[in-house]
């Protein structure tokens, strides 16, 4: 009977480590009975078992369910792993783009880099890249950075922009800045100009709104060829001043869509940019939608990801390509993607916090930018897989932050050394010893260990102190069994060195008598307590802090007070 319960013992315990849930009945049940047939006319009996062993298990965390699997059965263990790597190897797909077949698929990703890249960003790294490596193509990274007013580029922001698609294993073919190529973008103006299919307006903002929204041409739209011309040399030549003239593009001016009747392509900006290459070159600036559609011709696009509500900018763009004769790329439009946990967001408006200082910086962990993420300790290839997961749809996506953390713990929990740490510490004094030694698994599912020593005087979190009571007995986690002898103060009488539990009762983390000041930073606000020393050997790697959650160690610090080390929390 004891082996039999051994037996079933573990395979409740696989089923409940697998799926993290309770243990199924029927499952364990019909498992035991297919391995021992004898058995089924003791069904009934058999089942009373596997119920208790599985009320036993239920009671348990998840972090003993995986010990006493792995010290019990660690092939079963073995078996799991192996599923979910087989499991971790079977990616989704991204759907075949249209036409592509035998054709040099070029995609590009075009951010403004007024600051760094979120997860927005990284949705359309990852998925114009594996487009391009799907295809055996060329994937490149374009700054659109010619508005040097309301979006003004950060010039930190193109480093950080190569060094997220390095991380994210998309690492462009090419790199183009589009402030560095103004120039070629005056010839294609000149060449509009010279067609008749643009010219200089002067119509005040208002004036031309009246003109648009009745269907009417403005005078200037009647300007010849020369005269266009030598408007646009004055434009050149700093002689009009910001808002006195900008270059339209002519288009259907009795258009349905007001917003597509005669566009801006170029307008005056006397204003620096920040990249030294530029400066003050320039007074006569490109709108993004001109820029963006030369640049896609000149780059040879084949395809463009762009979100539904850009609909407006191709049907623009468009009217450009009809004018100079080109093909327009293919077009895949996209829903937005809301992150739950962080709402709305603006590039613009998280900078102007940052400056405010209302956060540490980019990667402050309460923001949703890759640099963030990274710090926290994400791996770049859960966020790949959860982007690649959602393929491409028109709908508008809401999804939590838990399912990038589902994705992430999948990869982390495999590697990740466990420790312990106890946050707001409350003091406990043993009595009846002077020190002692825990022997404590480095990971539940491997044979190695690590120990902590400690003296007469423990730490436990103020959680786990608020519920202790006079004569209560626990167990201190692979140290020893304790009765609580007062609570004020905390006075606890070892009972028990053994350091495995003889009997079920409650099981509680602790930190020792040398214990280090550890911080966590978290989205929601900063931890401070204490941890176990060699929590100071894993600088810059991604540890589990038991029944508290996945960290990143940040830095390690000698102080005055002892080593002090700040993680970051990953989830």
């Amino acid at each position: 009977m004891e082996d039999l319960k051994t037996q079933i013992r573990k395979y409740a315990l696989q089923n409940a480590v697998r799926y993290g849930k309770s243990p199924k009945k029927d499952v364990v049940l019909k498992r035991i009975l297919a391995e021992h047939p004898d058995l089924r006319k003791e069904a009934k009996n058999i089942s009373t078992v596997v119920q208790h062993e599985i009320d036993i298990i239920a009671s348990w965390s998840k972090e003993k369910q995986e010990e006493e699997l792995a010290t019990i059965a660690p092939e079963l263990i073995e078996e799991l792993t192996a599923k979910e790597r087989e499991a971790k190897s079977v990616e989704r797909e991204l759907p075949e783009l249209p036409h592509a077949k035998g054709e040099n698929v070029v995609m590009r990703f075009a951010p403004n880099p007024n600051g760094a890249a979120t997860l927005g960003s990284a949705r359309g790294i990852i998925i114009n890249s594996e487009y391009a490596r799907k295809y055996n193509g060329k994937f490149i990274l374009r700054f659109d950075d010619t508005d040097p007013v309301l979006k003004r580029p950060l010039l930190d922001a193109y480093d950080w922009y190569l060094e997220d698609c390095d991380w994210l294993d998309a690492k462009p073919d090419e790199v183009i800045v589009a402030s560095e190529r103004i120039d070629l973008y005056y010839k294609y103006a000149e060449e509009l100009l010279n067609k008749g299919a643009a010219y200089v307006c002067f119509c005040p903002a208002e004036t031309f709104k009246q003109y648009k929204d009745h269907k009417q041409p403005c005078p200037h739209r009647a300007a010849s060829v020369e005269e266009n011309i030598e408007y646009w040399e004055k434009m050149l030549s700093s002689v009009y001043e910001e808002k006195e003239a900008v270059l339209r593009i002519k288009t259907d001016i009795e258009s349905p869509d007001p917003a597509l009747r005669d566009w801006v392509a170029f307008r005056v900006l006397k204003r620096d940019h920040p990249r030294p290459q530029v400066g003050e070159k320039y007074v006569v600036w490109p709108m993004l939608d001109f820029e963006s559609a030369i640049e896609d011709y000149l780059l040879g696009l084949t395809h463009i990801i762009r979100g539904k509500d850009l609909m407006k900018s191709e049907k623009r763009q468009r009217f450009l390509y009809d004018h100079l004769g080109w093909e327009y790329p293919i077009t895949i439009l996209w829903g937005k993607i809301k992150m739950h946990e962080f709402g709305k967001f603006s590039t613009s408006e998280l900078r102007k916090a940052i400056e405010r200082g209302e956060y540490e910086g980019w990667d402050d962990p309460q923001l949703p930018t890759l640099r963030a993420l990274r710090r926290r300790g994400f791996l770049p290839e859960a966020i790949r897989k959860f982007f690649i997961s959602m393929g491409i749809t028109r709908n508008d996506i809401a999804v939590s932050m838990k399912n990038l953390y589902a994705e992430n713990r999948k990869m982390v929990d495999d590697v990740s050394r466990r420790y312990f740490f106890v946050r707001n510490p409350v003091e406990m004094k043993l009595e009846g010893v002077d020190s002692l030694v825990a022997r404590a698994l480095k990971h539940p599912c491997r044979e190695e260990y690590r120990e902590i020593e400690t003296g007469n005087t423990v730490y436990l979190c103020d959680a786990d102190f608020a519920e202790l009571k006079v004569g209560q007995k626990l167990r201190l986690k692979y140290l020893c069994t304790i009765e609580i002898g007062s609570t004020e103060p905390l006075v606890a009488r070892v009972v028990d060195r053994a350091t495995e539990p003889t009997t079920e009762m409650p099981v509680i983390q602790w930190a020792p008598t040398n214990g280090i000041t550890v911080t966590v930073k978290r989205p929601d606000g900063i931890d401070e307590g204490v941890g176990e020393p060699l929590i100071a050997t894993e600088l810059g790697n991604v540890v589990q802090f038991e029944r508290y959650g996945f960290v990143r160690i940040d830095s390690v610090m000698e102080t005055e007070k002892g080593t002090e080390v700040v993680a970051y929390f990953t989830h």
